[in-house]
């Protein structure tokens, strides 16, 4: 009777056809689509840097965005840093970031914790409620309601509270926990541990990985934050810079008040003002520093923490 095993290819001496090295078309292959996915993702990041840089003429005699940089003009950047309406967002971001970050991983800790742990009060209703908002999901009109009704209408917790928890990150997390071997968790409570420090001492140290990619998660959805804003914000010194970016590109309008052929000065030197495309160009790169700082120290965790998270238990 021939087996699945025997009807699989294999090499003359025995190895299967994948264990094979690759042949020189195939590594030349590989190399070519790589490069080119790098130049797909770097080409259009360049030219936004390069366009931000740039004096107004510049950016036309190029006739809008720049790849070629000709000279160095940080004028944009001034502009936009001069106590304007981007400055006040990217404060507003970076404090919305910090603590809707810290409420979201507490919440979800706690939470993924508890539902990990056989025998938890009210601990299969709990988990239907977090999973049913996987298929249902209220609407925008129901969550402006609860939102507006909660008070918090031009309160920068609307940016915050709505997105507290996740559910597809606190069954990451509670699938990894649910992975920690119980014998190690019996034991520290015959020592007298109690849950919370159970939690805290044994637990979060063996879960650094994929703490730290759900923690990621929840501050680049709060950086990128935009629409909740439009929403729930009226007030210009509440909007995050994702909406002033937003606001700024379709009024088509710069949101500084900088105008043009005017002088931005930087200590003993003068810049004309930039055109509005390379302050949008500007914003867009401050918009992306922050992800761009943060994911080189989360990456060695990323996929041991997603993928370890989503098969455990």
């Amino acid at each position: 009777m021939t087996t699945l095993a025997a009807l699989k290819p294999r090499r003359p001496d025995g190895r299967p056809v994948w264990e094979e090295k690759p042949t020189l078309l195939g590594r030349f292959g590989k190399g070519t689509i790589l490069t080119l996915v790098v130049l797909v993702v770097l080409v259009p990041l360049w030219v936004v840097v390069v366009t931000s840089l740039s004096s107004t003429e510049t950016i036309d005699a190029a006739g809008g965005y720049v790849f070629l940089p000709r000279e160095f003009n940080p004028s944009a950047y001034v502009v936009i840093f001069s106590g304007g309406q981007v400055t006040d967002a990217v404060l507003v971001s970076t404090l919305v970031t910090v603590i809707g970050t810290a409420l979201s991983l507490t919440v979800t800790v706690l939470a993924a914790y508890g539902l990990s742990r056989p025998g938890t009060v009210l601990h299969r209703p709990i988990l239907f409620y977090f999973l049913l908002t996987f298929l249902i999901y209220p609407g925008m009109i129901p969550s402006y309601l609860v939102v507006t009704g909660l008070g918090l209408k031009d309160n920068l917790l609307a940016l915050v509270v709505p997105a507290a928890v996740s559910a597809f990150n606190l069954v990451v997390l509670r699938s990894f926990f649910m992975g920690i071997p119980s014998e190690l968790l019996d034991s520290a409570r015959i020592d007298g541990a109690g849950e919370f420090r159970i939690l805290f001492r044994i637990v979060l140290p063996l879960s650094r990985a994929v703490t730290a990619v759900v923690g990621l998660f929840y501050a680049v959805g709060y950086w990128n934050t935009f629409f909740n804003a439009v929403l729930y914000l009226d007030r210009n010194d509440l909007q995050p810079v994702q909406r002033v970016l937003q606001m700024f590109i379709l009024a088509g309008q710069s949101p500084t008040n900088a105008g043009a052929g005017s002088v931005v000065h930087l200590p003993g030197i003068g810049y004309t003002a930039p055109p509005n495309l390379a302050i949008k160009m500007a914003v867009v790169v401050v918009t992306l520093v922050p992800a761009l700082i943060v994911y080189p120290f989360v990456q060695r965790h990323f996929t041991k923490g997603v993928i370890v998270g989503a098969i455990k238990g």
